[in-house]
């Protein structure tokens, strides 16, 4: 898995403050998207072990009060990526379970494959649905488009 861009202190990508993780690759290739950049799955820079202890290093750290981790890209449930989410997921409940997941996908919760809905049973929020550009609303919390659902899961 390759990502663009990792903050260690977010306060726009969900509740609280939050370690955010952008991955590369999304097929969904919606027109509007903000992150065209994340497209492709070859771009961006690998997602390593180094990186994966970083960001569970900064959940932990207890000089900044982290609510939890927020993956979106791209797209974390793109098929290219989900060995790496699922055991970064799995990583973060194991060693951080005070810390609370979100996950943003264009892939719907009710079409999900196997390995994508092990990845969701670890998360607590699901975002899903594609960006849809006549559904753009720039009021709404934590989604783009009315036809995306946040499902609270945990």
């Amino acid at each position: 898995m390759n990502y663009h861009q990792y903050y260690s202190v977010d306060v726009v990508n969900g509740p609280g403050t939050r370690c955010t993780l952008f991955v590369a690759g999304c097929e969904h290739q919606c027109p509007g998207c903000y992150n065209k950049s994340t497209w492709r799955v070859n771009s961006g820079q690998p997602f390593t072990q180094e990186m994966e202890d970083r960001v569970i290093f900064d959940l932990q750290d207890k000089r900044i009060k982290r609510q939890g981790l927020s993956l979106s890209g791209g797209d974390p449930l793109h098929p290219h990526n989900t060995s790496a989410i699922l055991q970064l997921v799995k990583r973060v409940k194991t060693e951080c379970p005070d810390k609370d997941i979100w996950l943003w996908t264009g892939y719907r919760l009710k079409e999900l494959s196997e390995i994508q809905q092990e990845i969701v049973s670890y998360i607590n929020v699901l975002v899903d649905g594609k960006f849809i550009q006549e559904l753009y609303e720039p009021g709404l919390l934590w989604r783009g488009s009315y036809n995306q659902i946040i499902y609270r899961l945990r």
